[in-house]
């Protein structure tokens, strides 16, 4: 691969990060398309899964992809869908060469579509950022692979860990510009996560209120075991204008099923749902289509993921400021007998969000469906 190549494949993974918490239960994936050293044709993938970005970029293209080069982030799809296969629109548009990033593993893709546009006569390269591919689709990987969603632990914590004061107020730990970096994350998430204890404490409504993103609020899900959702609540009340789905112990009572529902709740239930039970919950999810869900209920929650070992990236908002062993703690008990036994967290990014800090980590051992940086 050139170094031509690897520009503009990070165009491409820039353009899929557009699609991020919309794509699903598709991969975000995004495709250039480049003739004569300049691209002429960019695409991503649409709400829901569709236009394919392939798709997009090529009609931008239009006549200027013949003899082009097509960079896409993942194997083009072999496959009819709910849409013609997209090695088939890149073979009729006249592209002579795709450079991809990674193969698709799923098995209706999964090296068929690289197959498909070599029989054609392209010219196919593979392999190109295929570690930042990884990370680019490491949701919609971790469905095929793993069964669940990725899922990203999110907290606004004191210089020592604390998530609340000793009377419980947490609002605001931090600043301005980090809280709307939390909304950020919520956008780039298909579903915002959290226990029922936290929605009775704070009535949230989990939605993205960043100017311009308010469309890309994610599926707001509730872990509530006794269907204690208050049809007064922020989120059974604007249940309509943005999704809220309630996962709860079956069979759930029908008569609050029933009032949840007319207001437009979704009510899913399983025979496990609870702080013991997260892996039925987010296998529940995986079968919804959901590839990526942000967890930010409160310290028992987290410490639920945690001790599941379910999650896959911390994003930890911390203030310069100390509230003291009284204060809310952001996980509980491990039991934990020795330092060395400790989950250790490699940091993959750090930024500066005026007097805060943001702090990007995921499991240092690489455990999880895609590698750690």
């Amino acid at each position: 691969m050139t170094a031509e190549d690897a520009r503009f494949m990070r165009s491409a993974l820039t353009l899929g990060e557009r699609a991020l918490g919309t794509a699903w239960p598709n991969p975000a994936v995004g495709c250039v398309i480049v003739r004569d050293g300049r691209i002429v044709g960019r695409g991503w993938t649409g709400a829901g899964g569709r236009p394919h970005a392939e798709t997009v970029a090529l009609a931008r293209a239009g006549p200027a992809a013949r003899g082009a080069t097509a960079y896409v982030t993942l194997e083009p799809c072999a496959h009819h869908g709910q849409t013609p296969p997209c090695c088939d629109a890149l073979v009729a548009a006249g592209i002579a060469r795709a450079v991809i990033a990674m193969l698709d593993p799923d098995p209706r893709v999964d090296g068929r579509g690289v197959a498909a546009l070599r029989a054609a006569g392209v010219v196919v390269d593979t392999g190109c950022l295929a570690h930042e591919a990884e990370r680019a689709h490491r949701g919609f990987l971790s469905r095929l692979r793993a069964g669940r969603p990725m899922v990203t632990l999110k907290a606004a914590t004191s210089l020592d860990g604390r998530i609340a004061s000793a009377t419980g107020v947490g609002r605001w730990i931090t600043g301005e510009r980090a809280r709307a970096w939390a909304h950020r994350l919520r956008a780039e998430h298909d579903a915002v996560l959290v226990g029922i204890g936290t929605v009775l404490a704070d009535d949230p409504e989990l939605t993205c209120r960043l100017p311009g993103l308010a469309g890309r609020s994610p599926v707001r899900v509730v872990l509530d075991r006794r269907l204690r959702l208050p049809p007064d609540s922020r989120l059974a009340r604007t249940a309509r204008e943005v999704p809220v789905w309630v996962v709860t112990n079956a069979p759930a009572d029908p008569e609050r099923a029933g009032r949840l529902s007319a207001l437009g709740v979704r009510i899913e239930t399983t025979s496990e749902v609870g702080a013991g039970s997260l892996a039925a919950a987010l296998a529940l999810l995986a079968e919804r289509g959901i590839t990526r869900v942000l967890v930010e209920g409160g310290g028992e929650i987290a410490t639920a993921f945690v001790r599941a070992g379910l999650v896959d990236r911390l994003v930890l908002f911390q203030a310069p400021i100390l509230l003291g062993a009284d204060g809310v703690p952001l996980v509980g008990g491990l039991a934990v007998a020795r330092p060395d036994q400790a989950e250790r967290w490699a940091p993959v990014d750090v930024h500066r969000l005026g007097e805060d800090e943001m702090r990007v980590l995921e499991p240092a051992r690489g455990k999880g469906c895609s590698p750690a940086s």
